[in-house]
């Protein structure tokens, strides 16, 4: 690494005694307890309004960036240590559950090693346990000597559409990117598959359903006919994957529908995979020359690929590791994050410090109980060593 230089040679302090996992897991829970899905600007500022104060109780000096397009805020929360470019912490507060997930069917609730809840893993867990061993550092060794800021983002999940061009400033003015999305149990992430965001429209021609020689134009059956041939386009060997996950058609079953309209999730492991999704998805073409196809691009997850100042950063990890007992080794992932822009703008990025569970995504969304220590002590001896304590 030339310019960006990692710190931190020597042994790193190891936290033994600094940590509760149950204190942590009731941290988290109380962050999960507050629902944020990312469409609900009013519920994701109220996640906000506890990152904030919690921030600021650990004396950061803290900026409220009011939300753009609709969706929620950003807070960013400066530790103004040291000289020159510091530590990002990267991460998002907003998740995929919509209110009344908790009361319906993902309430908070502890199951032995499981802590379920919306958002435990993706990634308020994450979140809460690098704020939780920054205040660990703090209060065993005081202030560190480069300067750290928490970037709390609102619309990760939708594919930070409102957010990108923030979160790149703040990558290309930092040292080192640490991104505690969730974690794999002997690995971290130095690099991420690129994601492709589309809206597929189909435009028919309307008539009576129910007469037999109907003159209309079905937007759903035709929509129906895309849906199959983009979703074949998938290689899971290769994982290159596009699917469709959100549909939507039609008024009255009595009408043939005019509109349908569909939403494509696509992800390119190297740049030929990139390339060839984009040449594919534009290049969509009707199977009915009466209904018309509008393909409509969306947010893109470039792709971030492991570079020698990431792994280089991964190094001091995986020394940290050691140190606590971890063997971890590092890959390039799918499942995207915020990390994707930093990475790709060849900024030391390392993700997948988070905590570790199952069910991203899911209904059965938990973390492990058992990774909290183990992590924290992670995420507490990175920021010792960036800033060059050895111990």
């Amino acid at each position: 690494m030339k310019e960006t230089g990692v710190a931190g040679k020597g042994t790193m302090a190891i936290y033994g005694d600094s940590f509760d996992a149950e204190e942590i897991a009731a941290g988290i829970a109380a962050w999960a307890a507050i629902e944020s899905p990312s469409f609900d600007a009013v519920a994701v500022n109220r996640m906000m309004d506890l990152a904030a104060a919690t921030m600021a109780g650990l004396g950061a000096d803290i900026e409220r960036i009011p939300g753009a397009d609709g969706y929620g805020d950003v807070v960013r929360a400066r530790f103004a240590w040291g000289d020159g470019p510091g530590i990002l912490v990267l991460g998002h507060l907003d998740t995929v559950h919509l209110v009344g997930t908790l009361a319906e069917t993902l309430a908070v609730r502890r199951d032995g090693d499981r802590l379920y809840g919306p958002g435990v893993l993706d990634m308020k867990g994450g979140m809460f346990l690098a704020v939780h061993a920054l205040d660990r550092v703090i209060a065993g060794h005081g202030p560190l000597a480069l300067p750290v800021t928490f970037l709390f983002i609102p619309d990760e999940e939708i594919g930070s559409p409102s957010t990108r061009s923030l979160i790149e400033a703040e990558a290309r003015a930092s040292r080192y990117v640490l991104v505690p999305e969730p974690g794999k149990d002997d690995k971290l992430v130095t690099g991420r598959h690129a994601f492709l965001r589309y809206k597929l429209h189909t435009i028919g021609r309307p008539a009576h359903a129910g007469v037999a020689d109907t003159v209309g134009r079905s937007a759903i059956s035709t929509m129906a006919r895309i849906i199959s041939e983009v979703e074949a386009f998938s290689d899971l060997a290769q994982e290159t994957t596009y699917r469709v996950g959100v549909v939507r058609g039609g008024d009255f079953v009595n009408v043939v529908p005019t509109e349908c309209h569909a939403e494509v999730l696509c992800v390119a492991p190297t740049p030929a995979a990139f390339e060839t999704v984009q040449q594919r998805m534009t290049g969509l073409t009707s199977p009915d020359p009466d209904v018309r196809l509008v393909v409509e691009a969306g947010p893109v997850r470039p792709l971030n690929q492991a570079h020698e100042a990431t792994l280089e950063l991964y190094e001091v990890a995986r020394r940290v590791g050691q140190d606590i007992g971890l063997d971890l080794g590092h890959g390039q992932f799918g499942g995207g994050s915020d990390g994707n822009f930093a990475g790709a703008l060849g900024r030391p990025t390392l993700d997948g410090l988070g905590v570790c569970g199952q069910g991203v995504h899911t209904k059965q969304e938990h973390l492990l109980v058992s990774s909290l220590v183990p992590r924290a002590r992670l995420l507490a001896g990175l920021f010792e060593a960036l800033s060059g304590r050895n111990r």
